[in-house]
């Protein structure tokens, strides 16, 4: 299982991810541009110290991604049909978040194995992008056993 970043542009949303993937033991790919660079601060923040306990990888374009893609694409998107919560998970599949403000172009949205969507109220638009990583994540480590079997301090 690993998550992927399509050119995020939000520092605070990338350091919350990066934590989350720190803390789930699972890797995070970036693929750049990003809005910011990685020493700004607001990054650092919301990274906390777990950014040197993360698996980290960032690659310069979409194109130098999909090289190295060994697993299912699975996309979260707000044009998606499928819940998240009804799609089955697999250990080896890579959960990509579209940019904050414009999600992905169609390449990349039609290049995605499985297109997801999270289920919400009439009238709301989207989800921070963290808070949806944080589900879908949560559910597809739930669906494969991908969680930390024991407490670590």
């Amino acid at each position: 299982m690993r998550l992927a970043l399509y050119q995020p542009d939000i520092p605070q949303n990338t350091g919350t991810l990066i934590r989350l993937c720190a803390c789930l033991g699972v890797p995070l790919d970036i693929i750049e541009p990003c809005g910011f660079t990685f020493t700004d601060k607001q990054l650092r923040r919301a990274a906390m110290d777990y950014a040197e306990k993360a698996e980290l990888q960032r690659h310069n374009s979409w194109a130098d991604f999909v090289p190295g893609l060994s697993g299912r694409l699975v996309l979260a998107t707000t044009k998606g049909a499928r819940p998240y919560g009804d799609f089955a998970f697999r250990a080896d599949d890579i959960i990509l978040l579209g940019q904050e403000q414009s999600g992905v172009p169609d390449e990349v949205h039609d290049r995605a194995d499985a297109r997801l969507v999270i289920p919400m109220q009439g009238g709301a638009r989207s989800l921070n992008i963290a808070v949806a990583g944080a589900m879908i994540l949560g559910e597809a480590l739930r669906q494969t056993d991908g969680f930390a079997t024991e407490a670590t301090n």
